[in-house]
């Protein structure tokens, strides 16, 4: 496909994309929402440390507690599946410790790996993500940077167990993306929902306590009712900077 169809496929995939509240009872393939999590698993994260999980929640009654933790909201009630996004912030040592496995063994293969790849997950990586008990090490390093800063441009964060969850959440919305839009490339629809109780959904997965919950999404096939508003936006020189 040449460059211009797929770039007019991008544009007709994220237009029609929109955060459905009613869905009918067309069942969406299981192959479908495996492919889609393929693709979700592909979008860009920091470090390539992916701290990303999906709970795929099909089993009924589980489902069913999973939809009242969703304030039964019609998205949820009415959908044909609902994943579970979460964003970890502690997996980064495990994931960090396989991205090396994957180094040497690519090394092994013949593939050349640039030292500064070597230093970035051996040394820098553990050195930046590490926040030490009740994240002590992060403040340290907070006002280490702060003072170097006035001399030279710093890494400012994450430097503390609050910028640790944003980190993880804002690399996992990435994910939620891309599998959003290609369950609509698919022909299906979604709505991301952050109206949930996350305690009871982190209690109900029995996740650890570093899990986050940014969404709950709902994936089904759209009814003729199902959007309920038109797009609205503000305008575009609110939010559109050139400098």
């Amino acid at each position: 496909m040449q460059s211009k169809e797929l770039g007019q496929a991008l544009v007709e995939i994220i237009e029609s994309r929109r955060s459905i509240r009613l869905f009918d009872k067309t069942p969406v393939p299981a192959e479908i929402i495996e492919k889609a999590f393929d693709l979700a698993l592909l979008a860009p994260n920091s470090s390539n440390l992916q701290p990303w999980e999906f709970f795929w929640v099909r089993e009924p009654k589980q489902k069913a507690k999973l939809v009242n933790a969703c304030f039964s909201q019609a998205a949820a009630a009415t959908a044909a599946e609902l994943v579970v996004c979460i964003a970890r912030t502690r997996t980064w040592k495990r994931n960090c410790e396989d991205m090396k496995r994957q180094l040497e063994q690519a090394e092994a293969q013949g593939t050349r790996v640039p030292k500064a790849a070597w230093l970035y997950y051996r040394k820098l990586a553990p050195f930046m993500y590490t926040q030490g008990p009740f994240g002590i090490l992060g403040f340290v390093k907070r006002i280490f940077f702060f003072i170097l800063g006035f001399w030279r441009p710093v890494s400012r964060e994450p430097m503390g167990c609050s910028d640790m969850k944003i980190w993880a959440t804002k690399t996992t919305a990435l994910a939620c993306e891309n599998f959003m839009l290609s369950i609509r490339a698919f022909g299906f629809d979604t709505c991301p929902m952050e109206g949930i109780d996350s305690r009871r959904i982190k209690k109900l997965l029995s996740l650890p306590s570093d899990a986050l919950v940014p969404m709950v999404i709902a994936i089904g096939k759209r009814r003729a009712d199902g959007v309920t508003l038109p797009r609205i936006r503000g305008p575009r020189s609110w939010f559109i900077k050139t400098i």
